[in-house]
């Protein structure tokens, strides 16, 4: 009986290992310059690999407020997104590739699996934690800055 209490406590301490946010020497500055010239920094993850975008921010239960994740779609390309398995709403600026924000959708429905759609070609996604777009003046036309994009 303990063995088989062991061998389930070690499973979820591998999910939660699995589904745990990258370490910190995994994380990059990335900032956003809004049309007014207010500039914000933000800490993000990079997902520029299928395995890493399929995954994106599902099973996190909390983020930081200066966090998020650029999704690198390597070229433009009609972009859909869902939260599937993602319990944190999240506001997701679609990005053209010159950095610039083409469209947002703010405060998205954790667990839902309507997808939200970028409406034009477009190169990155970047998934911010609901709210900060609005908070901050975050609106098209804004340039998000970090070092793949333009590359």
């Amino acid at each position: 009986m303990h063995t088989v209490l062991r061998l389930i406590a070690a499973g979820f301490l591998l999910a939660a290992f699995a589904f745990a946010p990258a370490q910190a020497a995994d994380l990059s500055p990335l900032s956003i310059e809004t049309p007014s010239g207010s500039t914000h920094k933000f800490k993000i993850e990079v997902a520029d690999d299928p395995q890493v975008r399929a995954q994106g921010l599902m099973y996190r239960r909390s983020l930081p407020a200066d966090y998020g994740m650029l999704f690198d779609f390597e070229e433009d390309q009609s972009v859909s997104m869902w939260m599937k398995n993602t319990y944190v709403s999240l506001d997701m600026l679609f990005i053209l590739s010159d950095g610039t924000v083409h469209r947002i959708e703010q405060n998205t429905t954790p667990l839902s699996t309507r997808t939200i759609d970028s409406g034009v070609p477009v190169r990155y996604v970047l998934e911010l934690p609901a709210g900060t777009s609005a908070r901050l003046a975050i609106t098209r036309g804004s340039k998000v800055r970090h070092a793949i994009i333009g590359k």
